[in-house]
């Protein structure tokens, strides 16, 4: 009977010892994280689980639509330059990817273009927030075929950049708000083709 007793207490004392350890090392992490904007454990909680589902770090950080089926390219590609113009975000750049691998491979290739759109006045106070906020800059929506030929509008998901760390100052963190909802707002309008 002494001997589980002592079994017991052993068990007892190790586990109190690996309790303290947990806290011990915990600690400094959960202070971290207490300067995060108050968002910041959700995201990144759904980041991890869309990771684990998708099996793919690159498919946990960005956001895609699917185009509605009977919309060509060029039907999307119109609906993107007229929302951005109406929206007043500048549509500063395009990559017709599909066009230069053909070129240089000499084989047809599906469709993937990129569009570059972009608010200088806000993306200059982000980038004077961080020089790091460079790399969502100048906001991206990718039109790609899939392999099975449906089109699909990608973009990275700027919660990161608005929830992601310390609280952005207010002002700041509304107009970060304000281009990720434009964002969205294209690339959900395009998909359907609207104007």
């Amino acid at each position: 009977m002494s001997q589980i007793k002592n079994i017991f207490v052993f068990i007892g004392i190790v586990s109190l010892i690996l309790i303290i350890m947990v806290v011990v090392k915990l600690t400094p992490v959960v202070q971290q994280l207490s300067e995060f904007d108050p968002q910041a454990v959700k995201l990144y909680l759904g980041i991890a689980k869309r990771a684990l589902d998708e099996r793919s770090g690159v498919e946990a950080m960005v956001i895609k639509v699917p185009v509605r089926q009977g919309l060509g390219p060029g039907d999307v590609d119109d609906s993107i330059k007229i929302i951005a113009n109406e929206l007043d975000i500048d549509n500063v750049g395009e990559l017709p990817m599909y066009k230069e691998v053909q070129k240089l491979s000499g084989v047809p290739y599906r469709y993937a273009k990129i569009y570059l759109l972009c608010d200088a006045m806000i993306a200059a106070s982000l980038l004077n927030h961080s020089d790091g906020f460079s790399s969502y800059l100048p906001c991206r929506i990718s039109l790609i075929e899939d392999a099975e030929g449906q089109l699909w509008l990608y973009t990275l998901n700027m919660d990161i950049m608005i929830y992601g760390g310390r609280p952005l100052p207010p002002a700041l963190k509304q107009d970060a708000i304000k281009v990720r909802d434009t964002i969205l707002e294209i690339m959900n309008r395009a998909a359907q083709g609207d104007f």
